[in-house]
């Protein structure tokens, strides 16, 4: 079976992985990057908490040993359905089955001037680009005279009170007790003010009650200014509008309020459901098509325990990988299709972290809520697990030691060129 992979992200990676090596499978492993990002990391990463390179893997060292599968570094332009063909800025690949798993980039929801002048965070550049722009504010901020322009400066407007939008405020106002003050002590940095965002009613909504009590509470604890029930309007650089007419100077706005499916060109429109989100069956098949499947953020499936489809989180996607991987060896072998597995997403529940030694989790079974300290050496237990590389794991975890003994970081780099080029 000549199988085309597009994206290496948590979903395409776990599949290309499983049928690494399997007889019968001759893979192409595509992404634009070539390397793997963890994503879960990437508010560490703007927040000069990690590097980057802690938390990316390339995918070529993944697959050093492998017998069946070649990366080919690619962007994806369109993909022909009914000749089989994929058409990237490298050339045409066919195939004979073909895994969408490319993941999921920021919803700006149509904002144009949103998408000029907001930061997303949603790749390990845009990490990095976002932290250049946060040290880069203090610097210009130790030059500036008037009033109105330093607070500008020194506000940060954080949009979406979802898991990234609580996990980079919390960072941030860590930044703010034990890094920044002595890094500039020219600067006051009582009047830092750090804006949460959110249109809905609490903080991790899609949360339990009690994750969002205790979310909230923290925040509010770290000195964030948490404002619910409150929908962005407008960005233009210097000034947020919000929908009830105030507004908040700041020279930093970052949007972590939505997300929608990276959809390759060439998919029908009426496949395409809420989020840009492709139509997919039990199988992880897209509706129509035996040869076509989607996976992770950008597949749209509904059963009965998610009607609406499944949350856009890794496990979900490396789930889906799993049963994909097991389905694909039995239409290589010419099983009967009766044979097919069905996806189940087995959801072993939920975290966040907001701050040092504060985090939440919740466990579905049995039904169990946590918060405080152990939440948070859970969270982080959890995410070494994850992380690519024995390399990455002992780097971060390094990081993470030295930075709760020192209270420190010696990762506030500004690379000038690199800046510059996103200021054009």
């Amino acid at each position: 079976m000549k199988l085309v992979i597009i994206g290496g992200g948590f979903g395409g990676l776990r599949l290309a992985r499983k049928l690494n090596n399997k007889p019968g499978f001759d893979i192409t492993l595509i992404d634009q990057f070539n390397y793997h990002q963890f994503q879960p990391l990437f508010y560490q990463v703007a927040t000069a908490g990690l590097d980057a390179s802690n938390i990316s893997f390339p995918l070529r060292k993944v697959f050093q040993k492998s017998k069946n599968l070649r990366f080919r570094m690619a962007e994806v332009r369109q993909i022909l359905t009914a000749e089989k063909k994929i058409i990237t800025d490298i050339g045409e690949f066919e195939f004979d089955a073909l895994v969408i798993a490319t993941g999921a980039g920021t919803n700006f929801f149509g904002n144009q001037q949103l998408m000029d002048n907001a930061f997303p965070m949603k790749s390990t550049v845009e990490a990095l680009q976002l932290r250049h722009r946060l040290l880069h504010n203090f610097e210009d901020a130790l030059s500036v005279t008037d009033a109105a322009a330093l607070q500008r400066l020194m506000n940060i407007v954080v949009v979406g009170g979802g898991p990234t939008g609580v996990e980079l405020s919390g960072a941030i106002a860590d930044m703010k007790r034990f890094v920044l003050p002595k890094d500039y002590p020219e600067l006051d940095f009582t009047k830092m003010k750090i804006y949460l965002l959110e249109g809905s009613g609490k903080t991790l909504a899609a949360m339990s009650e009690k994750s969002s009590k205790d979310s909230l509470c923290y925040l509010e604890k770290l000195g964030v200014t948490v404002m619910t029930n409150t929908i962005l309007k407008g960005y233009d650089g210097t000034t947020a509008i919000l929908q009830n007419g105030e507004k908040i100077d700041t020279a930093m706005l970052i949007w972590a309020a939505g997300i929608r499916g990276n959809v390759p060109e060439g998919i029908s429109k009426d496949l395409i459901a809420k989020g840009n989100r492709i139509k997919v069956d039990r199988h992880c098949r897209v509706n129509g098509f035996n040869d076509i499947f989607a996976i992770g953020d950008v597949a749209h499936m509904e059963e009965p325990a998610w009607p609406n489809g499944h949350p856009q989180v890794a496990p979900v996607a490396m789930q889906m990988a799993d049963t994909l991987a097991t389905n694909l060896r039995r239409i290589e072998m010419k099983s009967s299709t009766d044979l097919l597995e069905e996806f189940v997403y087995n959801d072993k529940g939920s975290m966040a972290t907001v701050g040092r030694n504060l985090a939440v989790v919740d466990i579905p079974k049995p039904k169990l809520h946590f918060s405080g300290f152990f939440a948070w050496m859970t969270w982080m237990g959890l995410h070494l697990m994850l992380i690519l590389g024995v390399k990455n794991r002992f780097f971060v975890f390094s990081n993470w030691l030295y930075n709760y003994f020192t209270y420190d970081q010696n990762l506030r780099l500004i690379f000038r060129e690199f800046y510059k080029e996103r200021k054009k």
